[in-house]
C-alpha cells in the first residue's frame, strides 16, 4: 500500500518507541520521513536504516522542539531535502510522575516545554511549509481521561495538547489543514521499561482495566496514524481517537 507515495512527513521524537514505530509505519505507506531526535542518534539512525532498507527515504534530523530555532532547523532540514511539507507528528514527549506536593518548577518547565511548547513551536514553523491537504497528528494521551493520582503534570501537559489542537482544527482549516489527535493507551515501550513500568505490578493493573486485556504496542498506534496522514481521512479533523484497548 502507498497511500502516503510523495508526501513527506516530519515525526518529533522519532528514534524510539511510538514514534520510531509511526516514522517506520509512514514510510511502509510510501512517505519520505525525517526521523526527529533530541539526543538518541544511534537510534534515529536505526530507524532510518530499517527504512532505507525496506525500499524508502528517510533522513534523521537533531532537534530539540522546544527550542524555536531548533524546531524552525527541523522544517527547514525537510524542505530542503524532500521540497515539501505534508504531514506533520508531534511526538515528542517527556513523563513525570509524583504527587503533587513534591514536584518542582524544573519538573514543570521541563514537562511542559517539551509537551506543550514543542508542540506550538514545531506547528508554527510547519504551517508556512504545509501543503493544502496537510494534516498535523499530535500525540496525546489517554491519561487525560483517567485522571490517575500522581499524574497531574503529564494529565495536564497533555490536557493542554489537546485544548491546542481544538483550536489548530479551526484555525488551519481554511488552508485544508487537518488536525487531529491520537490518544495512546498503556505502550510497552523502551521508555517504560526504563521507567520501571513494564513488567511490572503498576503495568498488571493497567492491563486488567484494558478491555482488550493487552498492553499496546507501537505499531497500534502508528497505523491509526497513518490512517489518520492519508487520504483516507481527507473529511476527518478535530478528533481524538483514544487507541487504548478500550482503557479510559
Amino acid at each position: 500500500m502507498n497511500r502516503l507515495e510523495g508526501k513527506v512527513a516530519v515525526v518529533t521524537g522519532a528514534s524510539k518507541g511510538i514514534g520510531a514505530g509511526i516514522a517506520k509505519a509512514l514510510a511502509k505507506d510510501g512517505a519520505a520521513v525525517v526521523v526527529n531526535y533530541a539526543s538518541s542518534r544511534e537510534g534515529a539512525d536505526a530507524v532510518v536504516d530499517t527504512i532505507k532498507a525496506s525500499g524508502g527515504k528517510a533522513i534523521a534530523v537533531q532537534g530539540n522542539v522546544s527550542v524555536a530555532a531548533e524546531a524552525q532547523a527541523l522544517i527547514e532540514a525537510a524542505v530542503s531535502e524532500f521540497g515539501r511539507l505534508d504531514i506533520l507528528v508531534n511526538n515528542s514527549g517527556v513523563w513525570e510522575a509524583g504527587p503533587v506536593e513534591l514536584f518542582t518548577e524544573d519538573q514543570y518547565r521541563h514537562v511542559f516545554d517539551v509537551n506543550v511548547l514543542g508542540v506550538l513551536l514545531t506547528t508554527q514553523a510547519a504551517i508556512k511549509h504545509l501543503q493544502e491537504g496537510g494534516s498535523v497528528i499530535n500525540i496525546s494521551s489517554s491519561i487525560t481521561t483517567l485522571r490517575s493520582p500522581g499524574t497531574s503534570l503529564y494529565t495536564a501537559s497533555k490536557a493542554a495538547v489537546n485544548a491546542i489542537s481544538d483550536v489548530l482544527v479551526k484555525e488551519l482549516a481554511p488552508r485544508k489543514i487537518r488536525v487531529n489527535v491520537v490518544s495512546p493507551g498503556f505502550v510497552a515501550t523502551e521508555g517504560t521499561k526504563a521507567a520501571g513500568i513494564a513488567g511490572s505490578e503498576m503495568e498488571a493493573g493497567i492491563v486488567s482495566q484494558t478491555p482488550l486485556g493487552r498492553a499496546g504496542e507501537p505499531d497500534d498506534i502508528a497505523r491509526v496514524v497513518a490512517f489518520l496522514a492519508s487520504d483516507d481521512a481527507s473529511f476527518v479533523t478535530g478528533e481524538n481517537i483514544l487507541a487504548s484497548g478500550g482503557l479510559r
